[in-house]
This record gives structure tokens, C-alpha cells and sequence, in this order.
């Protein structure tokens, strides 16, 4: 068994696709876009994007985000190669509409870590290994 796909809700699949795609680089896998679905090939698992409309079609109508402050329950973490890898995502990501939720920082278990939002405020994280950074552990 392996994870094959993660998927985000998003009121905008088009612009929410093209923000994670010009940060990281990743390919639009086309072939599978409809209407209400976008994906990218984020290195072997599939970063999809869909459509609220979706959400009945999961049954899920009744579980559907409150856009006033939605709940963080679940976050992908993508692993960059570097600490400055980590750092330039995180100024990239700024540029592109997102946010810096938690600037770049040394982990308790020795990453380099910044925790970022996406312009629809989904969260997630870019790390790599800490490589000696002298900054203090959270």
C-alpha cells in the first residue's frame, strides 16, 4: 500500500493549482483535469485540486469548510533538499499569494521547517534536513 493521491478542496481549482505549481515546479498531470479537478505529479503522489461541487458528490455536503476560520485538520509537508531550499520557497510562496504562518526554524527532531498557507488558507509545510543551522529548537 502507498499514498497515491492528496487532495484539496478549493473555490478556485484553476488559480489554487497554478500557486502550487509555479512554487514547487510540479507538472500539471492534464490528462486527468474535468471540470471540477486539476492535479500535479508532486513527485509520485498526486496534489489534486477539487471543486467544492465535489463535496456532494463524496457525500460530504454537510462536512464543507466554514471560510470565516477553517479548522486545520490535516497538512502535507514537502521536503526540500536544503535549509535555503526551505527559506526561498517561503519567500516564493509570499510572492504567490500565500503567507508565512511560522517563519523557517529548527525542529526538535532536526529539520529546517517553515509552516506556510496557500492563497485559499490551506496549510502546509517545506522542510528539509537541518544541516547544522544554528537556530533553537521549537
Amino acid at each position: 500500500m502507498k499514498l497515491a493521491n492528496l487532495n484539496l478542496f478549493a473555490q478556485d481549482i484553476a488559480a489554487l493549482c497554478a500557486f502550487y505549481q509555479a512554487l514547487f515546479g510540479f507538472r500539471e498531470l492534464a490528462e486527468r483535469r474535468t471540470g471540477i479537478y486539476r492535479c500535479l505529479d508532486a513527485g509520485g503522489v498526486e496534489l489534486g485540486f477539487n471543486a467544492t461541487t465535489a463535496y456532494p458528490l463524496l457525500a460530504l455536503a454537510d462536512r464543507q469548510r466554514d471560510n470565516a476560520r477553517p479548522a486545520v485538520t490535516a497538512y502535507p509537508t514537502f521536503l526540500a533538499d536544503t535549509p535555503a531550499e526551505v527559506d526561498a520557497h517561503a519567500a516564493r510562496c509570499a510572492s504567490l499569494g500565500g503567507r508565512v504562518v511560522k517563519a523557517p526554524y529548527r525542529t526538535h527532531y532536526q529539520a529546517h521547517q517553515v509552516v506556510l498557507a496557500d492563497p485559499e488558507h490551506n496549510i502546509f509545510r517545506i522542510q528539509s534536513p537541518d544541516q547544522g543551522a544554528a537556530e533553537s529548537p521549537a
